[in-house]
């Protein structure tokens, strides 16, 4: 069994704003779960908490392998990966972009070149790994996000508007890349979106923020 996330009893406040109150919930079980909400809502500042980058104001946020509570060190950092809505690039390749992740671990090489063209062949931009990729369009460059994310084989991964600010064509590659990221992945994956379409498509599980609260079905009792 993989890793589980409980959130437990969180509050958060941001700029004298309640963000959160007495907000839990367990994503207990492998798969795509959908996070809903309003503008504001605190969509992406939970992504945030839950990736251990950010820290809520009371409560607690859990990771746990069977039935042990993981200490929140490095160890746990590197099995869990959030993918910012926008895609931080740096000024060379797509390969060297991508590569990065796996150069600071230490990997050698040849498992680097090997586990890269891999995913980018997932991605469908094997054919631009040589290409610099400040030259990548929007979706592109959301696609080798997900590439650099991937090759870290990360047991939860977050997903912030992946399809934000993307033509049809991308939304599309991207929509069903994900989709295919749970086959191969076998983890938990969170994507926070305000796209209803997308998540008719590619989620497991929908789940609603609500007035600092997380909701299984939406709070007004209708689909949006």
């Amino acid at each position: 069994m993989g890793l589980r996330l409980v959130v437990s009893n969180i509050y958060k406040h941001h700029n004298e704003k309640s963000l959160f109150e007495a907000c839990s919930y367990s994503f207990d079980h492998s798969g795509i779960y959908v996070l809903m909400g309003p503008n504001g809502s605190g969509k992406s500042t939970f992504l945030r908490m839950c990736a251990l980058l950010e820290s809520p104001d009371r409560g607690e946020i859990s990771y746990f392998e069977g039935n042990r509570a993981l200490p929140k060190d490095i160890n746990l950092m590197r099995r869990i990966t959030l993918l910012f809505p926008e895609v931080g690039v740096f000024n060379t390749t797509v390969f060297k972009n991508v590569a990065y992740g796996l150069k600071i671990r230490g990997f050698k090489n040849n498992k680097i070149k090997e586990k890269v063209e891999e995913v980018l062949q997932f991605v469908g931009l094997i054919h631009k790994k040589e290409q610099n990729a400040l030259t990548l369009s929007t979706g592109e460059k959301k696609r080798m996000g997900i590439a650099r994310a991937l090759v870290l084989e990360p047991e939860v991964l977050f997903l912030d508007e992946p399809t934000a600010s993307v033509d049809w064509k991308n939304t599309e590659i991207i929509e069903n890349i994900i989709i295919q990221l749970k086959k191969r992945l076998n983890s938990i994956i969170i994507i926070a979106t305000h796209d209803k379409e997308s998540t008719k498509r590619v989620g497991d599980f929908l789940l609603y923020i609500r007035e600092g609260k997380i909701y299984k079905e939406h709070p007004d009792k209708q689909i949006p």
